[in-house]
């Protein structure tokens, strides 16, 4: 405890994380309400009026968020992409992390193959990802057969067809398996560490009474690795659904700005995110506030249920 006669210190030095976070986080959080409930707003309007203009308080900015005309697609697409790769990559995650635990040799090695992802760029990993999905050129032309990436190469050397995943005139369904391709790969090193580091920590006893009693390996990892690990799993189940809802750098890393494939119109793979940065430019504050306060009941719901759901699965 710090003496009460020397607790100024204390605040002395924490008084410039506590006005940055004032002025960057707590006053950003306050003013975005505000505005949320300011109709009509516009920031540009304001500030070149020299009257003071006065802006009524109401639930309009929610209700036009709503009737936005792409808003039920930035739903369905926020939704659909969380609700697919957070279990998968919580589960390949898991799987990666007890076969890392099971080797001694190159551990090290692997660890950081797999950690490689989490430190590199967003965007241009997304860029790298939009080369091995491209067609190049027209397909039909006998001298362009080959650039067609290197997913496509693949498939074909296995007899298969090649498949337009991102180009103009691409389907949904193939749109959408590139990006649950990428944001599960791209999700796995942070969930690799954390499981990896929970597995670390328990108690070899546990599997040296379960190896003599011959227990089958399956049992083992359903009864002793899973719930051992469950305070873990929860927390990065929690933290994927929080980031899965905020998912945006990904469709914009391989598709553009345009948010889906060359010549699609309405930007087909939007999501909530992307449809409030598409709001900003317009200076409609107002209208990209609401949905930011949708987006985060949104959250703030689906946290509440997986917190509840955690009391009665985590043992502690």
């Amino acid at each position: 405890m710090v003496d009460s006669k020397h607790q100024w210190k204390a605040w002395l030095y924490l008084a410039p994380a506590l006005v940055l976070l004032l002025v960057f986080t707590v006053w950003p959080i306050i003013n975005t309400v505000r505005l949320a409930f300011l109709e009509g707003y516009n920031s540009l309007a304001a500030v070149n009026q020299e009257e003071v203009i006065t802006f009524s308080v109401g639930i309009k900015n929610f209700q036009d968020v709503v009737n936005y005309h792409g808003f039920r697609t930035a739903l369905v697409n926020t939704a659909l992409l969380t609700v697919i790769t957070v279990p998968l990559s919580t589960l390949l995650a898991l799987l990666i992390a007890v076969a890392l635990n099971s080797i001694k040799p190159l551990q090290k090695f692997f660890q950081t193959v797999f950690f490689l992802p989490y430190v590199t760029n967003s965007i241009a990993i997304g860029m790298v990802f939009a080369a091995m999905f491209n067609i190049v050129g027209n397909p039909n032309i006998a001298r362009l057969t080959k650039s067609v990436g290197i997913i496509n190469n693949i498939i074909e050397a296995l007899g298969g067809t090649r498949v337009n995943w991102i180009n103009a005139g691409s389907e949904y369904w193939a749109n959408m398996v590139v990006l649950i391709v990428y944001i599960v790969w791209n999700a796995l090193p942070f969930k690799i560490l954390v499981l990896l580091g929970g597995l670390q920590s328990v108690n070899k006893q546990y599997y040296d009474a379960a190896k003599v009693d011959s227990t089958p390996r399956w049992r083992v990892f359903t009864k002793i690795t899973v719930p051992l690990l469950s305070p873990m799993i929860a927390y990065v189940v929690i933290t994927g659904f929080i980031g899965g809802f905020k998912e945006y750098t990904s469709i914009v890393g391989i598709f553009g700005e345009t948010m889906g494939p060359p010549g699609a119109s309405d930007s087909p793979l939007n999501t909530i995110v992307g449809m409030i940065y598409d709001v900003l430019p317009k200076q409609d504050y107002g209208l990209a506030s609401a949905a930011a306060l949708i987006l985060f009941g949104i959250i703030f719901v689906v946290t509440m249920i997986n917190m509840w759901v955690s009391k009665k699965r985590v043992h502690y």
